[in-house]
C-alpha cells in the first residue's frame, strides 16, 4: 500500500469511528470539503502534513495516534 492510499483509508476509518461525515469533518478541521475529497480520490498528489494535522485537529486527536495504525506499519518504497 502506498502512504496517500493508507491516509485516506486512515481519514475514512476515524469518520466511521467518529460518525463524522466528511463535510462535519471539513468543518471540525477548518479546511474546504474539496481539500479532504481531493485526499480520499487520490487526486491531490501529496497531502501535507499542515493539512493532515488540521484533519486531527477536526478528528480530536493527534498526528502521532493518527498514523500509529496497521495501515502504515507495511506500505511500499516509493522513491522512483
Amino acid at each position: 500500500m502506498k502512504i496517500k492510499e493508507a491516509v485516506s483509508l486512515r481519514i475514512l476509518q476515524l469518520c466511521a469511528e467518529k460518525g463524522l461525515a466528511i463535510n462535519a469533518l471539513a468543518n471540525l478541521a477548518g479546511i474546504p470539503p474539496t481539500t479532504i475529497y481531493s485526499i480520499l480520490s487520490k487526486k491531490s498528489a501529496n497531502p501535507g502534513i499542515v493539512t493532515i494535522k488540521k484533519i486531527c485537529d477536526g478528528l480530536n486527536i493527534g498526528v502521532i495516534p493518527f498514523f500509529t495504525c496497521e495501515l502504515f506499519a507495511d506500505l511500499e518504497q516509493e522513491i522512483e
